[in-house]
């Protein structure tokens, strides 16, 4: 047994409204000047974030992967890709941010793996039937000669999820299943094999103390056995929240909940139907799920105030909290897509050359900041957004690594966009991610030196020193914590609720300033306020 980090004091269910930063660890700080960031770098910064207020950092994958998603294709679950550093520097890490409060979620890809892992390996190297490929979804392809695909899905990234496999003898062979990429072979959640594994995955990096797990594609793990063609106007799903998963979440639940302190399971759970989605929250199964609902939404009041009304309702019966994300490491960042015309998030609307206006996206992006932290329950902040970072849009053909970009023939400009490398200091690119002399994984664009983390500590009225702000009230008001949400009258166009009884917020996404509440006292506000009015597109904090 590894002798676990012992995490600091802090009240039992912390996860419940915790502040959590999400790090994609390639672009967040390069420690070693590679251009590729890494856990030195994240241990680095950890002070930053210290600073910045959070209470805990989600990992995206850290594993020895090829990278032919982004390491969401795992090549082993219990180690770090050498790109990354070691698994003794994660466990550096781990106890490190422990130390400055800060708590650690890594992620676990139950799904699929990488067709490097030594599994699937195993089950290429094998002949149709056998053990090994029990494991995974192997079927005969249909046609005279099994040219044809076993099914007609469709991959989660567009095209054929089946590909089909070489004989020794070079003649064509059995197909496998891949919701996602070529590379990233779907697992077979009926095989016992599979289940143990991922439990005592869970195990080792709970030893290690990391004191929850983000559990990737949540909802499509099992299968309908017999892999059914699919008519999406009558049939059940055949692999989108099915119901054995909540058997499979209830058994890692008696694990997390095994722990002196007990460990989070946290699920990226995309569905449309709320009231399916909340069932993963009851409390014998996941702790809490992100809200994709709220993220989706297009920045207009009646439509804010309805997923807001909605996620409280559904939660409360489950005794869950609701978590409020505004971006991810998947989708446009918020600079950029509250400056368009439609300001909803679709993964099929994205397209190459979509118009934004920049100083529009970016006073939204600032009000809905001060929205989603005034919320009760969790908020998660994606790397960036505290510095107002927008989507890169222009990055070079030939630089481009997502595998949506190149599934959709070209169409789709992928999500590489989101994950360009952090601005830390100086007016140039690399702008202090790595080396000078070395070029980042993805490019930097030019004219970032305003949004680095050494110009906006400079700047009282950046981005960077609202979130700083807001973070510390949101730690030091009780009513932030514990507040009971009420709505509030407002004028339309007005969002305007109450967290216990002496505070408020005050949302205007109208086309006209609104007069502040007599009585109330302005705490923090997204942008100036002048003659006692709230500015279009602005937020307000009152005491």
């Amino acid at each position: 047994m590894v002798q676990q980090p012992q995490p600091q004091p802090q009240r039992p269910g912390w996860w419940r409204d915790a502040a959590i930063y999400q790090v994609y660890p390639r672009s967040f700080a390069d420690g070693n000047g590679d251009g590729v960031g890494d856990l030195a770098g994240i241990r680095n910064r950890l002070p930053y974030l210290a600073d910045l207020g959070v209470e805990a950092i989600w990992f995206n994958p850290w594993y020895p992967s090829p990278m032919a998603d982004g390491g969401y294709d795992v090549a082993d679950y219990r180690d770090v890709d050498p790109v990354f550093g070691t698994l003794a520097d994660a466990e550096k890490l781990i106890s490190e941010a422990l130390d400055l409060g800060i708590r650690t979620i890594v992620d676990i890809v139950p799904n699929h793996i990488s067709d490097a892992h030594p599994w699937f390996r195993a089950a290429l190297a094998a002949p149709p039937g056998s053990p090994e490929r029990e494991r995974f979804h192997f079927r005969p392809g249909r046609g005279a000669d099994g040219e044809l695909p076993p099914n007609n899905w469709v991959s989660e990234f567009g095209g054929v999820p089946w590909t089909r496999t070489t004989d020794p003898d070079g003649t064509p062979g059995e197909w496998y299943l891949h919701l996602f990429a070529t590379q990233q072979p779907d697992l077979n959640w009926d095989h016992p094999e599979v289940r143990a594994e991922f439990e005592d995955v869970l195990r080792f990096w709970f030893d290690r103390g990391a004191a929850g797990v983000r559990i990737d594609s949540a909802a499509l793990c099992t299968k309908d056995p017999a892999l059914p063609d699919f008519d999406p106007a009558s049939d059940p799903h055949p692999f989108v929240d099915r119901e054995e998963l909540h058997g499979i979440y209830r058994s890692w639940r008696r694990i997390a909940d095994s722990y002196p302190d007990p460990r989070a399971l946290i699920g990226e759970v995309w569905l449309p139907d709320a009231e399916r989605f909340v069932r993963y929250l009851r409390p014998d199964e996941l702790h809490t799920a992100f809200n994709f609902d709220f993220m989706t939404r297009a920045w207009d009041a009646d439509q804010l105030r309805a997923s807001i009304d909605t996620t409280l309702d559904l939660h409360a019966p489950v005794g869950a909290p609701a978590t409020w994300v505004l971006a991810n490491h998947d989708v446009t960042r918020t600079v950029t897509r509250y400056g368009r015309a439609d300001t909803r998030f679709d993964f099929a609307a994205k397209a190459f050359g979509t118009p934004t206006d920049p100083a529009l996206g970016l006073r939204r992006a600032r009000a809905a900041a001060l929205l989603s932290l005034a919320l009760p329950g969790a908020v998660y902040l994606y790397q960036g957004e505290e510095l107002g970072l927008p989507e890169v849009e222009d990055l070079p053909l030939d630089r481009l690594q997502d595998p949506m970009h190149f599934r959709s023939g070209g169409t789709d400009p992928g999500r590489d966009g989101c994950r360009v490398p952090l601005p830390w200091s100086g007016t140039a690119p690399p702008y202090g991610f790595t080396r000078q002399d070395v070029d980042p994984w993805l490019p930097q664009p030019a004219g970032w030196e305003a949004l680095t983390v050494e110009a906006q500590r400079a700047d009282p009225g950046s981005m960077l020193n609202l979130y700083r702000s807001a973070l510390r009230l949101r730690r030091s008001t009780a009513a932030l914590r514990e507040g009971r949400f009420s709505w509030l009258e407002s004028a339309p166009g007005v969002l305007s609720f109450r967290r216990g009884e002496d505070f408020g917020c005050l949302v205007n996404l109208s086309d006209a300033p609104v007069p502040l509440p007599e009585g109330g006292r302005p705490l923090l506000a997204s942008a100036e306020l002048t003659g006692g009015r709230l500015p279009v597109d602005a937020a307000v904090w009152l005491g």
